[in-house]
């Protein structure tokens, strides 16, 4: 039985109100739970860069100084990248790193082209290698992926400890900020800033929201991310029973921020239908499999709408035949990655400018790094900005008609035409700038 959404009379009873207020006025103040990102990625061969050998080096590459050492008056800075693993989201906020150093002026072109065919960051750090000019240099040796392979732990920070020279790192992810937290006071000497990562304090990866606690470490943390995301997507469809599909392992559970999903919903009386199977495995068809049985079963179990969480099945290979049976059922479907998925099919999620405005907030951390603070004294706290994605194509097949107040809270629209813009895109501007007054009182 699928949900209807509110009518138009409802949303305009909330007219008057800016989109952030809008939304932002049924979120609450909450706290988001563990990291959720990374883990769920697929797997990938090792990518370990061939740097010069310097056995002397390991992780402490500046003795015992906290602070960038590089004569930046008169050499560039230089900054490595370690994650565990591809993802997808760590593109983008890798894109806004790099707009965002060159809005300050550290580099000279952060217009970074984004690759096609692959969730990989590695052709995004390349061509930062060889086109960012300025003060900072995207290390062409400096990029390394476990292809999140536990095994090649060892092996990669080994090759990252032989490094030459590296004044700052950019850890993505959970994988990667653990395990750089993790290590020993001995070789906690090179800054870390670490980045796209659901929460580093509930993961572990720092000890207080404000300030990390650990010497050498920064870290952006959005409190209130995931709490947002599921009370504007109830603010949208008044649903009581939300399907969730997980691996129900620490790691899966962690890997999606599940104890701040389950706060949240116990305070919007959300009731969570859940379908849990081993989803973080190397065959990405498996995965996608399960997921489907999954939403499948969430369907029968009578879900009125389903949270996609990340998750190694749904790709854009494999989402078309994954979402069916949700869209089948016409259940509204957001996803916690964000506008790939709704370019893949998914009803709705946060738009990828929130991801380029997080990559900004690192970007800020690391100059303030290279200027001189301690990575311990800078602020963590990032708020990001309340946008859309919305999927109109799933919208239509479901039978939801996006009243006005939606549209315009949307910044991307999915599919996109051949001039890259869409219908309703046309239509929200003619809106906007032809005044009239409410059909409905």
């Amino acid at each position: 039985m699928s949900l209807r959404p509110r009518t138009r009379s409802a949303f305009h009873r909330l007219a008057g109100f800016a989109l952030a207020g809008l939304f932002a006025a049924t979120v609450g103040a909450w706290t988001t739970g563990n990291a959720w990102a990374a883990e769920t990625a697929p797997l990938a061969p090792v990518t370990v860069a061939h740097a010069e050998t310097n056995p002397a080096h390991d992780l402490s590459m500046h003795g015992s100084d906290l602070h960038a050492q590089t004569d930046h008056e008169h050499e560039p800075f230089v900054v490595a990248y370690v994650e565990g693993g591809p993802f997808v989201d760590y593109q983008r906020v890798l894109a806004g790193v790099a707009k965002g150093l060159e809005t300050m002026g550290w580099i000279e072109d952060g217009d970074v082209p984004m690759p096609e065919g692959t969730e990989s960051a590695e052709p995004i750090w390349n061509w930062l290698s060889e086109h960012a000019g300025g003060r900072i240099v995207f290390a062409k040796d400096g990029f390394y992926s476990a292809g999140w392979d536990e095994s090649n732990r060892d092996e990669m920070f080994a090759a990252i400890g032989k490094m030459k020279h590296v004044d700052a790192i950019l850890a993505f992810g959970t994988w990667a900020g653990t395990e750089f937290s993790k290590l020993p006071d001995g070789k906690r000497t090179t800054p870390v800033v670490v980045a796209s990562v659901t929460n580093a304090l509930e993961s572990g990866i720092v000890k207080s929201l404000e300030r990390s606690g650990v010497p050498n470490l920064v870290a952006s943390i959005e409190p209130d991310r995931y709490p947002r995301q599921l009370s504007i997507f109830q603010s949208v469809f008044w649903f009581r029973k939300l399907g969730i599909a997980y691996e129900d392992t620490p790691a899966g559970r962690g890997s999606i921020a599940l104890k701040a999903l389950e706060n949240t919903a116990m305070s919007l009386g959300i009731e969570l239908i859940r379908c849990t199977d081993r989803f973080d495995v190397a065959d990405v068809n498996v995965a996608a499999a399960r997921l489907k049985a999954c939403h499948r079963q969430l369907v029968e179990r009578g879900a009125q709408a389903v949270y996609l969480t990340a998750n190694v099945g749904l790709t854009a290979d494999t989402a078309a035949d994954v979402l069916e049976p949700l869209i089948e059922a016409k259940l509204p479907t957001f996803s916690q990655v964000g506008s790939f998925d709704v370019e893949n099919g998914a009803l709705l999620s946060i738009s990828e400018v929130n991801l380029a405005d997080e990559g900004a907030f690192s970007a800020g951390q690391l100059v303030r790094i290279l200027e001189g603070q301690s990575p311990e004294a800078i602020n963590q706290r990032y708020e990001g900005a309340v946008s859309l994605a919305v999927n109109l194509e799933t919208a239509k097949r479901i039978g939801w008609e996006p009243p006005l107040e939606i549209l315009v809270a949307v910044d991307e629209f999915y599919p996109k035409r051949e001039d890259g813009e869409t219908d309703a895109a046309d239509d929200v501007e003619a809106a906007e700038q032809t005044p009239g007054e409410d059909a409905e009182p």
